[in-house]
């Protein structure tokens, strides 16, 4: 019955009508403010959650995760590809033929790179056939000279399906008139929007078409692009394949061309977070004024325990126990919501949007249009552990100050 103790009594002590209705007033105060920030904490991580997997989803859907090269040319590709597709983690291998140049049309000029590609093996590496908003991958037939854009590119050339669009190389031709840059004239066979940076710069074309322009032998390509199903082991796989290729071969994974990218979203994550985490905290420290004040308020009470017999300890577990409960009920009412607005924040910003003709993500200025949200357990965790332990903290001085009153002290002037 005495371990019962103080949390039959910190527990009646948080239901009960207190006479100053400020310390009410306080209580209450301290339970929506931490409600409050637990609530924005979830819901803001789980829009940075959405951002990143969008981010990541869309750009390394195209972009390789693992290139694999030859120091000149590889010769047998095929082989090479089913060599590489029995390595751990990879499940998908294609060749490729990159080319940096600049795409002249309509009097207006853009840089892009041009990838030459096997439109059978390409879906095994990337995602553009789901993104396809006109023609298709299929279309890039050898020596058709056709060519898959962007669609930023696309409407910066002003070109659309059927169009011809001269591209030029950073390579000179020396001919009897001068030098002259190398170019070729390609047909636009088909646009693909995947939302994100990389539709205003990659184009895609055969890889036999590429293999001529780029001056390859018949048959070789530049080398091989992998996807894998876990990407942080890209730099591990990359390391383990060129070991066993020798060093003939050359590789680079994802994490050196597009990792400071995902580098700056975490660390933007992780410092949003730490300054959301201080409405917690002064959410969770309101709870000292609270338990200070009710700790003046019950000076009688807990001297008349204390003349019954309750040690120090447990006068203080009674304050730790209401404090933790006004603790514990703010971060439950805060959890629910979080979750709550975390799952639906896409469906009421499409409201807002649809009601009142808002655009909050101009999709001309931003990949996405829409405010994305993925919910994970891992920051739920965090954020209601560490919500928990700052309530803890914040009833430990009042509590000890509690358990430090003296019986005769009080009880003299009653």
């Amino acid at each position: 019955m005495l371990d019962r103790l103080p949390f039959l009594i910190g527990l009646r002590y948080t239901r009960a009508k207190r006479r100053n209705h400020f310390i009410s007033f306080i209580s209450l105060t301290s339970m929506l403010g931490l409600s409050l920030g637990v609530a924005v904490l979830i819901l803001v991580l789980s829009v940075m959650n959405g951002f990143d997997h969008e981010l990541r989803t869309r750009v390394l859907g195209m972009v390789p995760h693992v290139r694999v090269e030859a120091r000149d040319s590889v010769t047998d590709w095929k082989t090479l590809a089913g060599q590489l597709r029995e390595k751990p983690h990879v499940v998908g291998a294609a060749p490729y033929i990159e080319q940096q140049g600049m795409f002249t049309a309509n009097g207006r000029n853009k840089g892009a790179l041009v990838t030459g590609v096997d439109p059978k093996a390409e879906d095994q590496v990337s995602i553009i056939s789901d993104h396809m908003v006109h023609g298709s991958l299929a279309d890039l037939t050898p020596g058709s000279w056709g060519i898959v854009m962007g669609e930023l590119l696309a409407r910066n050339l002003g070109v659309g399906v059927g169009d011809r669009v001269t591209l030029l190389v950073p390579e000179a031709s020396i001919t009897p008139g001068g030098i002259f840059p190398r170019l070729k004239r390609f047909t636009v066979t088909g646009i693909f929007k995947v939302g994100a940076d990389v539709d205003a710069s990659l184009a895609y074309t055969d890889i036999s078409d590429m293999a001529k322009l780029a001056r390859f032998k018949e048959g070789d390509v530049q080398g091989i692009r992998l996807k894998l199903d876990d990407l942080f082991s890209a730099d591990q796989v990359t390391q383990d394949i060129v070991s066993q290729l020798g060093p003939q071969y050359r590789g680079m994974d994802w994490k050196r061309t597009h990792g400071n990218l995902f580098a700056a979203i975490q660390m933007e994550k992780n410092m949003i977070g730490l300054l959301l985490m201080v409405i917690v905290a002064v959410a969770a420290f309101n709870i000292v004024s609270t338990l200070v004040m009710m700790v003046t308020d019950k000076h009688a009470d807990i001297a008349i325990l204390r003349t019954l017999g309750a040690k120090p300890g447990t006068i203080m577990g009674i304050f730790i126990v209401q404090g933790l409960t006004i603790g514990v009920m703010g971060i439950v009412i805060g959890a629910i919501a979080g979750v709550a607005l975390a799952l639906s924040v896409s469906d009421i910003i499409a409201w807002v949007q649809a009601t009142f003709g808002i655009q909050f993500l101009d999709p001309n200025v931003y990949f996405i249009s829409y405010l994305p949200s993925r919910l994970e357990a891992s920051d739920m965790g965090v954020i209601i552990g560490s919500a928990l332990v700052l309530s803890f903290l914040s009833t430990l001085y009042p509590a000890w100050r509690a358990s430090r009153i003296q019986p005769a002290e009080v009880l003299r002037y009653e």
